[in-house]
């Protein structure tokens, strides 16, 4: 490269927005030195890949899945674990996307916005194996688990860090977007790109807009959610490949007067960064072990199910439920009457709470038609009050405790109540970890067994769970253990 040609590149990066700059140079240049991390990051691939095979078990999701048009065949594809499935890769991030986030079921990270850091998988796993396997075929090195767990680290650090303080569900936006911000950036840096080929993927991905949240509300919500993310993913491949082909960008993507994402999408606030990026995301996410629910109702069906032994014989006597939680609780998933399919009854604090007291589980299952005709559970979410614990809210936000509290108390027509029942970590929280990572092994395990044999399956855990060997392993040989 010539000097005039570095000089014209260092000149168009100066006139560039610099929050697409500070998000290129973290993608590209970033070394991740946190053993934490890595080792979280570890567990979430796990977890991730298990939820998506756990999905497979559902006709809705699959029926997404497989090449847009049917019999089409690509060389060196990326593959779809636990299918016989070979995309390209924009196709396979959607494929493996949808499957991640189906059920819900995948790491959750709260702050001034949500989402699902994990669901950018779907772009690292389908653009990973699909680099080593081209790779191998023209004599280069593949590469390992460790490049998946670097990219899912700095997925998750982009994604988690612009919704610390950047609330785009206030302006009505789906934070899948941040998805596709972050997915754009890491993997065009796995695709070779340059510093001013990324800024020019990441531009066009803020230029995209965003999704509206339309389909997880009442009266219109529906299964987009489900693939909303892997939609993200598969856009965000895309706009990397032609990023890398030369296509170009736009530098105030962000900032310009009138046309720029703020002006026209975010009432003209500016995005920022509320710290700079690293791996404190990772290090801190959220990981669902336990039981399928939207994160703000996870302590609560924790409290649900201690309060089920006491319950079970006494469901004629209840005359209220009270529910103590923290505002984005009530925001997002305080619903009541009908709930029309499994992803409204999955993003409803009392009807979670019902299946938790009725039952004492909560399975993905519990969400889908033949469970929620059960009488009993409309005639306890009628008799639940839920009020703000403004306690709760204010830890909700402390970046030092980042607690999702909720509590319950049932009270009787004797007069009588039940003990007041709270949690305000969940299992899945990092105050939790050492409670929490032996059971997501378990529930790896547990998922895996519902698509292959137990050889299969103990091949794949002794390969997941031993990290020394995990991230040495190439990515395409770990993906074959997961094929049909």
């Amino acid at each position: 490269m010539s000097t005039s040609t570095v000089d014209n590149q260092e000149i168009r990066i100066s006139a560039t927005d610099p929050l697409l700059v500070q998000i290129a140079e973290y993608a590209l240049q970033q070394e991740i030195v946190s053993e934490e991390a890595y080792r979280i990051a570890q567990y979430i691939v796990m977890d991730s890949l298990g939820t998506g095979i756990l999905a497979l078990r559902f006709p809705d999701c699959t029926k997404h899945l497989g090449p847009i048009i049917p019999g089409i065949s690509v060389q060196n594809g990326c593959r779809v674990p636990g299918t016989q499935f070979e995309l390209d890769p924009v196709h396979g991030a959607f494929n493996i996307g949808c499957m991640i986030r189906w059920l819900d079921y995948n790491d959750t990270w709260l702050a001034a916005e949500w989402g699902h850091p994990s669901d950018n998988l779907g772009a690292i796993f389908a653009v990973a194996d699909y680099i080593s396997r081209c790779n191998v075929a023209s004599g280069k090195a593949p590469l390992t688990m460790k490049d998946v767990l670097t990219a899912a680290i700095k997925a998750h650090e982009i994604q988690g860090v612009l919704a610390l303080t950047n609330s785009f569900n206030r302006v009505g936006l789906d934070h899948v977007l941040l998805v596709r911000i972050a997915s754009t950036a890491v993997v065009t840096a796995m695709l070779g790109g340059n510093l001013e080929e990324v800024i020019n993927a990441i531009s066009n991905a803020w230029l995209d807009g965003g999704a509206l949240r339309t389909y997880r509300h009442a009266p219109n919500t529906g299964s987009r959610k489900s693939w909303a993310a892997g939609d993200a993913t598969s856009r965000a491949v895309r706009l990397a490949l032609m990023a890398v082909n030369g296509e170009m960008g736009y530098a105030t993507a962000l900032t310009a007067k009138n046309w720029g994402f703020q002006d026209v999408l975010f009432k003209g606030k500016e995005i920022e960064l509320a710290r700079p990026l690293g791996s404190y995301v990772m290090e801190n996410v959220l990981i669902k072990i336990s039981f399928p629910a939207e994160f703000h109702a996870q302590t609560a069906v924790e409290c649900a199910f201690e309060l089920h032994p006491i319950l079970k014989e006494r469901l004629d006597e209840i005359s209220r439920i009270t529910i103590y939680t923290h505002e984005s609780a009530i925001r997002i998933i305080d619903k009541k009457g009908p709930l029309h399919n499994p992803a409204d009854r999955d993003h409803c604090l009392q009807y979670m709470v019902a299946i938790g007291l009725l039952f004492g589980e909560l399975r993905a299952e519990h969400y889908e038609q033949q469970i929620a005709n059960d009488p009993r559970i409309d005639a306890l979410r009628e008799k639940m009050v839920v009020i703000e614990d403004e306690r709760y809210s204010v830890d909700y936000l402390d970046p030092d405790k980042r607690s999702i509290a909720n509590a319950i108390q049932i009270h009787f027509a004797d007069g009588t109540e039940s003990p007041k029942v709270e949690c305000e970590y969940p299992i899945g929280h990092r105050r939790r970890r050492a409670e929490g990572l032996p059971k997501v092994i378990e529930k790896f395990e547990s998922n895996m067994l519902t698509r292959f044999p137990r050889k299969r399956t103990a091949q794949i855990v002794e390969s997941s769970t031993n990290f020394e060997k995990f991230a040495d392993t190439p990515v395409h040989e770990y993906i074959n253990m997961f094929v049909i």
